[in-house]
């Protein structure tokens, strides 16, 4: 299985979601888009994993890469390509299929309860996991349902935390994170701002250290079945949906 891997910061890998691909003898092909690295063809991938990173969805202007990406998202999620984003990631995936991002009232920063709808307890990626789950929330901005979205979870604070179109599936919130890795985004400005405005570093660090096995574990859990439900029986090139 050949995996495009697109990374925002360095410091935000796929976590556990890399875990999963490396026991299944994935080839990873990571690339560090705001780093300046080039952006591939899509069609020579099997899958695409798009991560989070401090900047936003609408940030074209000032860094020009991010119409690139929304670009190659949008074509391959149209043609069927199996996509899986997190945080930026479900933002750009967002904002690639014509729905806005925006910013919400207040950042959402903690290990805090997300809820399946309906449709997410009957889901087959989402249906593995319990009704409501800890999830680490790192965030300011949120987004739209695009046309034709099927809304899998939220939160009291941000409704839309998870949704599926087609073959691709994006989530506002972490659970591939390890301790060790909010603590390492603990050193982003961005990142550090928002928690010193919300619950602070001590708050923060006690819940992932109370929650994360927990976390990790449903983490592993729904991002087998996408694989296992999605990329294994997905046949992209076959499907074109009207743009």
């Amino acid at each position: 299985m050949d995996v495009l891997v697109l990374q925002h910061i360095a410091c935000e890998p796929p976590g556990v979601y890399e875990d999963v691909l490396r026991e299944r003898s994935a080839t990873l092909h990571r690339v560090e888009v705001d780093a300046g690295d080039e952006l591939p063809d899509w069609r020579e991938v099997e899958a695409m994993v798009a991560m989070g990173g401090p900047m936003s969805a609408n940030d074209d202007a000032a860094l020009p890469w991010v119409s690139d990406e929304k670009l190659l998202i949008r074509d391959a999620v149209r043609a069927g390509l199996p996509f899986w984003g997190v945080c930026l990631g479900v933002q750009l995936l967002a904002a690639s299929l014509g729905a806005r991002v925006y910013a919400g009232e207040a950042p959402e920063v903690g290990v805090l309860p997300v809820e399946l709808t309906e449709a997410g307890t009957r889901d087959p990626v989402f249906a593995a996991l319990p009704p409501t789950l800890p999830a680490l929330q790192w965030h300011g901005d949120t987004f739209d349902l695009p046309q034709g979205a099927v809304r899998l979870a939220g939160s009291p604070a941000y409704p839309n935390q998870a949704f599926r179109f087609a073959n691709a599936y994006g989530v506002q919130f972490h659970l591939e994170v390890s301790g060790a890795m909010a603590r390492e985004w603990m050193g982003v400005p961005e990142y550090a701002n928002a928690l010193e405005r919300t619950i602070g570093s001590e708050t923060l660090l006690r819940a992932v250290d109370e929650r994360g096995e927990e976390m990790l574990e449903h983490g592993r859990v729904l991002f087998e079945r996408w694989l296992d439900y999605v990329v294994r029986t997905s046949s992209f090139n076959a499907v074109r949906l009207e743009a």
